[in-house]
């Protein structure tokens, strides 16, 4: 699959993905379609290379006039970027999202601004989002649903990478859209990596949300990175293996070294994603992740204060 193809999703039954090639990585952006009587758009892009988006509703079938939903799983920018586009685009599309992120897209100065502190150097593959139109967004919240007409898409909130995410499960033909509830799946690699970005990536909401995908137990996982792959419980026990792993190995390099830039340096330093991207997205990737650990140890450290712990 290279960038700007569009695939079914296995074993489903009128779900697409797109490669929206975000970062100028083959595979790593991944936005779905659900073309039902009132088709749907599960995650919106980074933005930048929108008129993928649109060449794929396109070949899909979805008219400029037809398109129902735009779904972003989190208003995270590489998921709900495009969101503004989309609206502009498709006048009928409702953009709905978790209620604690409506108020980002339709005033994305924020978003932005967080964005840029989060991503730094990988701010050059965001374009600035245009806002969603106060009376073209509704807010969700877990345990909703979304009528497409010859279907439903059930809201499960999935606070750990994020407040504001929520998946989306197409019971239809179990299909669930995981933005990164279930972390990031690396096909090359046969395993799930850790996403753990500022600022407020949570480990225990983290893992509660990977034991609700396996008590979920759907046919498959829509990744919001590098695509979809068939579900097995033990996936979801080797990712919080690896988030406690990760967040343990983090919080002991920083008492080691007691320098929170040193830290960063060493977890660089020592990356083994370069052979998942290049070497410039590696080490950012690194960096964010070992941030958003840190600002969580912060946070436990606050509450453990609080409660005299």
């Amino acid at each position: 699959m290279a960038i700007g193809d569009v695939n079914p999703v296995p074993d489903s039954s009128d779900v697409y993905y797109l490669d929206t090639g975000m970062y100028d990585t083959e595979a790593y952006g991944s936005v779905y379609i659900v073309d039902a009587e009132r088709p749907a758009l599960v995650d919106a892009g980074i933005g930048t290379n929108r008129d993928l988006l649109f060449d794929a509703l396109d070949q899909v079938g979805v008219d400029r006039d037809e398109l129902a939903y735009v779904l972003p799983t989190h208003v995270h920018l590489d998921h709900a970027g495009g969101a503004g586009f989309l609206a502009a685009e498709y006048p009928n599309a409702t953009v709905m999202t978790h209620e604690t992120g409506v108020p980002h897209l339709v005033d994305p100065s924020r978003l932005v601004a967080g964005t840029k502190s989060a991503v730094e150097d990988q701010w050059q593959f965001y374009v600035e989002p245009e806002p969603v139109p106060e009376d073209r967004i509704e807010p969700l919240e877990d345990g909703d649903t979304v009528d497409l007409g010859d279907r439903e898409l059930d809201v499960v909130g999935a606070p750990g990478h994020a407040p504001h995410q929520v998946m989306f499960h197409d019971r239809a033909d179990d299909v669930l859209f995981t933005g990164d509830a279930a972390g990031i799946w690396v096909p090359s690699e046969r395993k799930v990596r850790q996403t753990t970005p500022p600022s407020q990536f949570d480990l225990e909401k983290c893992l509660a949300d990977a034991n609700r995908i396996t008590e979920l137990d759907p046919d498959t996982l829509c990744f919001g990175h590098f695509g979809p792959r068939e579900f097995a419980p033990e996936l979801m026990e080797a990712y919080k293996r690896t988030l406690v792993e990760w967040v343990e190995a983090v919080r002991a390099k920083r008492e080691e070294l007691g320098d929170d830039e040193a830290v960063i340096a060493h977890f660089q330093e020592h990356t083994d994603m370069v052979g998942t991207w290049n070497e410039t997205k590696a080490l950012a990737e690194e960096r964010l992740n070992v941030k958003g650990v840190l600002g969580y140890l912060d946070y436990r450290a606050k509450q453990e204060t609080a409660s005299g712990e």
